[in-house]
């Protein structure tokens, strides 16, 4: 089934998506930030997203983690 129409799944890859933005971009911070606009704009998006909110972000994947590993 694919992750778009299973909404656990659709989050669990929005969750990847935000975190390896993120640590991509506190690799190498120019690699992102030349691309604001279009459709790798998407990227830097995640990226702030990852650094900015990076509790909750955090908090998310734990739970997110939990719910894989014992309620599934």
């Amino acid at each position: 089934m694919s992750a778009i129409f299973n909404f656990q799944s659709l989050l669990t890859v929005i969750l990847l998506l935000i975190c390896t933005c993120a640590y991509i971009r506190s690799l190498a911070p120019s690699l992102l930030d030349k691309n604001k606009t279009g459709l790798l704009g998407i990227f830097w998006k995640c990226a702030r997203i990852g650094e900015r909110k990076s509790p909750y972000v955090a908090v998310c994947c734990i739970v997110m983690a939990f719910s894989i590993l014992f309620i599934q």
